[in-house]
């Protein structure tokens, strides 16, 4: 197959992917917006942060389970134990460092966007832990899908970044709007 037919196979892979992770977040989202018992409250905005902050327990767990897993990798290698400084490294922790990486990345936007969700929204209980959850699973898809390349992280990247970039674009659409809680 022409490498030119190979990336348009991969992208159109990761483009699926995505569309499931939008419809994904779109239902679940919905979901917790119609469900939550307390949309008829305004619950203060001290419980509303400690709500957001032990559901992010969770989100923030990814974020140690992936430098574990770097730490892992790295004292069982006679390639890798000198650490990062040392050299390339073997393709299982460049890998693992990859996906702390992105791990990262997402844990920062999504635990601060929770704060801001959280601040915004009068009752966010069951869209925060629908979040969290969401999280959790898009981390899981992405980390064991990794190794499968750009199609087989797709969905889990998307599960990951979707429902905080809709959590975050929801936040500042009330501040504009002046419907904050």
């Amino acid at each position: 197959m022409p490498r030119k037919e190979v990336f348009r196979h991969e992208q159109h892979r990761v483009a699926v992917g995505m569309a499931l992770a939008v419809i994904i977040t779109a239902i679940m989202l919905s979901l917790a917006a119609f469900w939550d018992p307390e949309k008829t409250l305004v619950v203060p905005v001290a419980e509303r942060l400690q709500t957001a902050l032990r559901a992010d327990v969770f989100v923030i767990g990814w974020l140690a389970a992936a430098i574990a897993n770097v730490a892992r990798l790295r004292f069982f290698s006679i390639e890798d134990i000198a650490g990062s400084s040392a050299g390339s490294g073997s393709q299982s922790v460049r890998d693992a460092v990859a996906i702390l990486q992105n791990t990262a990345e997402q844990v920062v936007l999504a635990v601060l966007t929770h704060l801001v969700f959280a601040a915004v929204v009068g009752h966010p209980t069951a869209i925060l832990m629908t979040l969290a959850a969401m999280f959790c699973v898009g981390r899981t898809l992405f980390w064991v899908g990794y190794k499968r390349g750009a199609r087989g992280r797709a969905l889990g990247f998307a599960l990951t970044f979707y429902p905080t970039v809709t959590a975050l674009g929801t936040s500042a659409a009330m501040l504009l709007l002046g419907r904050s809680g």
